[in-house]
């Protein structure tokens, strides 16, 4: 089992990263799925994520998360061929919490962090307000 912080880690660096695990057959952790970070002007990462909830309608989909953990989630579920029998099973040893849950309080974690951000960006649990989340 591979605990990882997701504390201004970029996010898909941090989602490859989590994929490959999943892939070779670990079962991964995300904590602190709301630190995580999309580079790249606010606005504009704004307005593709508006636009995707946007798309389609709320009956048929596609359906696309508000909550910050969720969209982790689905970001990762875009690496992964979940359609498969090895993609499906891969997606069910994933488990992503946006803070850190009591049971892995003393756990040891890992961090995919980068050291330092020169470029913009938005944390996914400030992009996951405007869409409407928590």
């Amino acid at each position: 089992m591979k605990v990882i912080d997701g504390k201004n880690a970029v996010l898909g660096r941090l989602s490859s990263a989590t994929a490959k695990h999943l892939l070779a057959g670990e079962e991964v952790i995300i904590v602190n799925a709301e630190k995580a970070i999309i580079t790249g002007g606010a606005k504009d990462i704004k307005e593709k994520y508006l636009e995707r909830r946007r798309r389609g309608s709320p009956q048929h989909g596609p359906f696309f998360p508000k909550q910050p953990a969720a969209i982790v989630r689905r970001t990762i579920r875009g690496m992964i061929p979940y359609k498969t029998n090895k993609g499906r099973k891969a997606m069910k040893a994933l488990r992503v919490y946006a803070g850190v849950p009591e049971e892995l309080k003393d756990a040891k974690i890992e961090s995919i962090a980068v050291k330092q951000i020169k470029s913009d960006y938005i944390r996914v649990g400030d992009l996951a307000k405007i869409l409407g989340g928590k």
